[in-house]
């Protein structure tokens, strides 16, 4: 008799649906049929029933947070059955340990994950029998069952568990080590909170926080253009000065005097460019690019995505979500005739039928089987649904993944750009870009929300002349670099912090190489919020000042380079493909693990968190045993204390005395530091960055005896009071 693995509960459910059968406590059990004459016993995981053990399992002395403990390197990795999930491992057990069960089918999500959620039951379970496994890349009664008529051996895919096998050890090291040592350096400073490391997500925090610090250290600078509105032989355009191909202009005198040397001019086409490009239908969606233009529409994270896009999944509509290609083989693309018929029964799809190419066969773009990893890119299954049928949220994720394989039988989309250069008296030169589509192609299934600022422009030619009929001045500030949206922060992690153009990036997101793979990225992003180090608020993704103080803390080190950990990532797979050593790998950790710990202890004297707020970073539950004094009220004379969102009397329950000091004013944080020296010395040093509206400026806070309270300080002019 069989015994079949899932991953899930659900995913159990749905492979035993094939067959008449009777549900027991934790397993199921299937009647006697001609796959399985004898019948078989379904049972699951529930994810993780196994996890590598603690610390202090291993050595007593490795329970004390102590730097002379480091590193901690275990001689053999143990794992241990969590104890929430107990009660179906034992079912599991139970169901190994039958007499009548004579093989295992290890029926396991096909990647590295599943293989080593599956077989690490098994061994726990200390039972050897032979192992087949089910390697299917969607939930579809046809796919279920021709799966179980093909299985395949289990020596196949035991490289794939070694390689997770190697990960999760990997990870142990680096994050058990680097977790504790900077979390005990940080408390010798005064930071009181547990601080997490790790191979991966550090590396994305680093990211994070190099954004959050260039936009808190830019300077917006004003500038201005000059816009004129030609008319030639009755056609009206309008184009933007430029000099050098350079548009702003640094003074507003500037930009007005070349305003009025243009105004009523004559005006003259110097030249005139048109430029024809072609755009290919995007690649079929993976895991990282769905979850990237799901974000971007709807806003959804990417673990929604992926919780949503596991669903349908499940459902059997579409096929394996935790995948890496953009590909898909011959044998899927036999199936997409009958997929694209079932699709245009639909009201949503019928006006992109018939398609322009009946069959993708034959295009190496979307065809192609030396690019299909473990599984192939996300697509509808044959088991089509009409999206009406669908919940909203599940609605919007098929219906993308729908009209990237309708999107792939179209042809190219084609646009003119055109390019005018006016001058006007010779002198003055002006640009006008626009652009025409020649083409609509693909665009038709999928409209693409392009903001900019391209035109439709008139017929004109090089040497038309004609006047400047009106001229305007337009001022603008130089803007700081964009927060990531959690999109972008999942193909960021993807491209490993490179910084690529769009056909570069194409060409990144079809390899492996990263921070993660797509089964793990969004998970490392739910991380960062649940540990506190980034807050995502509008869809933007903003570095708290704790993960701001650890990535200060960890610099430019190795533990922090996107690089590094890409190249670990793709060693992994090399692990998973049975090409590289696992042993040879592990001993690497070990040494970045002792580098890492020497790192640190070398650098935390010179630690500086000056202008982050390490004082709101403490243990959860953790209370200070009293209030601390920051000095001596302005107003009577009375402690003044922390009240977390401000400082304020100490008094203030018995003389209602309603003496405060903002912890951020006008945008900016207010130290602890600067608030001591307010009320000491009545003035704060100089503080850069408050903002009012669009107008950023530094300035000292000083208390007013005469007015009774606090107010800016100019360096070059008088105080000013605050509004």
């Amino acid at each position: 008799m069989k015994l079949i693995i899932a991953e899930k509960p659900d995913q159990g459910s749905t492979l035993a649906a094939q067959f008449k059968s009777k549900k027991q406590q934790g397993y199921i059990e299937i009647m006697p049929n001609e796959l399985f004459p004898d019948g078989a016993y379904v049972t699951w995981a529930v994810g993780h029933l196994c996890q590598l053990v603690s610390p202090e399992t291993y050595h007593s002395n490795w329970k004390k947070w102590s730097i002379d403990t480091l590193p901690m390197i275990p001689d053999k990795f143990q794992y241990e059955v969590t104890r929430q999930k107990a009660k179906q491992f034992n079912v599991v057990k139970a169901l190994l340990r039958k007499s009548n069960v004579d093989e295992i089918i290890h029926a396991g999500d096909a990647g590295r994950e599943g293989e080593l959620i599956v077989r690490n039951i098994i061994q726990l379970c200390h039972v050897q029998k032979p192992m087949k496994r089910l390697w299917i890349s969607s939930l579809t009664p046809k796919a279920i069952y021709e799966g179980f008529q093909n299985l395949i051996s289990e020596e196949k895919t035991r490289p794939l568990y070694h390689e997770a096998y190697t990960r999760a050890c990997a990870d142990w090291v680096v994050g058990m080590n680097a977790s504790r040592v900077y979390s005990i350096l940080l408390k010798k400073k005064g930071v009181s909170d547990v601080f997490s490391a790790g191979r991966v997500q550090t590396p994305t925090l680093a990211l994070i926080v190099k954004r959050e610090m260039e936009i808190d250290r830019f300077k917006s600078e004003p500038f201005w253009e000059v816009f004129a509105d030609f008319k030639m032989d009755g056609k009206k355009y309008q184009g933007k000065w430029q000099q050098n191909n350079d548009s702003r202009i640094l003074t507003k005198e500037m930009a007005e005097k070349i305003a009025a040397f243009c105004k009523g001019k004559e005006a003259e086409i110097a030249d005139l460019a048109t430029e024809r490009k072609e755009f290919q239908p995007p690649l079929l969606f993976n895991l990282s690019s769905l979850q990237a233009t799901v974000n971007k529409i709807y806003k959804y994270s990417p673990k929604k995505t992926l919780d949503i896009v596991q669903s349908l999944y499940q459902k059997g509509i579409v096929s394996y979500p935790r995948s890496d290609s953009n590909y898909v083989t011959e044998g899927e693309a036999e199936t997409f005739p009958d997929i694209m018929q079932k699709l245009s029964g639909f009201s949503e799809y019928q006006s992109f039928f018939p398609l322009p190419q009946p069959s993708i066969m034959g295009n190496k773009r979307f065809v192609n089987e030396k690019k299909v990893t473990d599984h192939y890119a996300i697509i509808p299954t044959e088991q089509v649904v009409d999206p009406k049928r669908l919940s909203g949220e599940e609605r919007n994720i098929y219906d993308l993944v729908v009209r990237r394989l309708i999107a792939a039988h179209y042809e190219k989309a084609i646009f003119d750009y055109t390019t005018i250069k006016t001058m006007v008296e010779k002198r003055a030169e002006f640009i006008s870009k626009g652009k025409q589509q020649i083409q609509e192609g693909w665009r038709k299934v999928i409209f693409q929300d392009e903001k900019d600022d391209d035109v439709l422009l008139p017929i004109l030619k090089q040497g038309d002349s004609g006047q400047v009929t009106n001229v305007k001045v337009k001022e603008g500030k130089t803007q700081p670099p964009k927060r990531y949206t959690e999109g972008q922060l999942i193909t960021l992690m993807k491209t490993a912090g490179k910084h690529l153009d769009n056909e570069e990036l194409e060409k990144v997101l079809m390899k492996t190489e990263g921070l993660g793979t797509e089964a793990t990225r969004a998970g490392i992003i739910t991380m960062l919020k649940d540990r506190k180090y980034i807050d995502v608020k509008k869809n933007q993704v903003f570095a708290t000042d704790k993960g701001k103080v650890l990535i200060t803390a960890i610099g430019e080190k190795i533990l922090a380079s996107p690089e590094m950990t890409a190249k670990w990532e793709q060693r992994l797979r090399e692990i998973g493909q049975g090409k590289a050593s696992a042993g040879a790998f592990m001993e690497a950790v070990k040494k970045m693990s002792t580098k890492i710990i020497s790192d640190a202890v070398e650098s935390s004297e010179a630690w500086d968190f000056q202008g982050l707020d390490t004082e709101s970073i403490q243990r959860p539950g953790y209370k200070k045993k009293s209030v601390t004094s920051v000095g001596s009220c302005k107003l009577c004379g009375a402690k003044v204390v922390d009240k977390g969102e401000f400082y304020g009397c100490s008094s203030y329950q018995k003389t209602k005395c309603n003496f405060t000091i903002s912890k951020k004013i006008l945008n900016k944080k207010i130290s602890q530091v600067n608030v001591k020296k307010l009320l000491t010395d009545g003035e704060t040093d100089m503080i850069s960055g408050f903002k009012k509206g669009e107008r950023t400026f530094n300035a000292a806070l000083i208390w007013s005896d005469t007015e009774k309270k606090i107010i800016f300080k100019f360096f070059s002019d008088q105080p000013v009071k605050q509004d």
